[in-house]
């Protein structure tokens, strides 16, 4: 299994499914303008359908905390496709759907098969991982909020007493094998994503190519430790002008 890390530079003390070939493509300056990432960001390049990346929130605090200039990593692991004898409370599988991608939409779609994997790989720590329009957290939970400035996030007490969103089991959202997208049919993989954090960036189909809504509103994340994050995608077309290639704002703790 691949386990490749990646490094991007950020100043410390500063503050998501893809549809069909066309969306890294060709067609990629359709729909914004690329933007290059300011210092303070997170720059992830999340558009490989075969790949997560994992983020550790609490490893950047420790190096702030040292007033450090910090080198971020993250930290990327392939998408199992190799068959498991049998599914577990914990395993992931894949799971193959076709799709209307050409008629009513991706809401149109039908089982075809699917086959237990092993585990999903991941890091001894982390926080948060991002699979294209993707997110999951580890044991956490999210919320949207309306503010769209990071800065004015205020303590986590104001959050308190709302009704976080837990990860949830997904089979159709995680798209992976495209060997057969031309005929509209997919390999997802099954695994817990945030849907609250896919709020920051849909896709849908129709129409072709697929129409990207980008959601600039903060979102706060309650981590598995009780601590509290917020994050904001500032852009989710990167320096080389792809779809989900993530700058992402962040502020953690609050």
């Amino acid at each position: 299994m691949t386990n490749v890390i990646r490094k991007i530079k950020t100043v410390v003390g500063c503050g998501l499914l893809a549809m069909l070939t066309a969306c890294n493509g060709i067609l990629d300056d359709i729909y914004d303008e690329p933007a290059t990432p300011a210092a303070g960001d997170i720059y992830i390049d999340a558009s490989d359908w075969t790949q997560w990346h994992y983020i550790d929130l609490h490893a950047l605090k420790e190096a702030t905390d040292k007033g450090e200039m910090l080198e971020q990593v993250y930290t990327t692991y392939d998408i199992p496709l190799e068959k498991a004898d049998s599914y577990d409370a914990d395993s992931t599988g894949i799971f193959t759907y076709w799709y209307d991608v050409f008629g009513e939409g991706v809401s149109n779609n039908e089982f075809r098969e699917s086959y237990p994997t092993v585990r999903q790989p991941e890091p001894e720590h982390w926080d948060l991982a991002f699979h294209r329009n993707n997110v999951r957290t580890n044991g956490g939970a999210a919320i949207e909020t309306s503010i769209t400035d990071i800065s004015k996030v205020g303590s986590h007490s104001v959050f308190s007493t709302i009704d976080f969103v837990c990860d949830t089991w997904n089979q159709t959202d995680v798209w992976t094998v495209q060997d057969r997208m031309l005929q509209g049919i997919v390999g997802n993989q099954r695994i817990k994503i945030n849907t609250e954090l896919g709020k920051w960036l849909r896709l849908d189909i129709p129409p072709m190519p697929p129409a990207f809504t980008h959601n600039s509103n903060v979102f706060v994340v309650r981590l598995a430790d009780g601590t509290y994050a917020a994050i904001r995608l500032k852009n989710y077309i990167g320096t080389t002008n792809r779809k989900c290639q993530l700058t992402i704002e962040y502020k953690y703790p609050i």
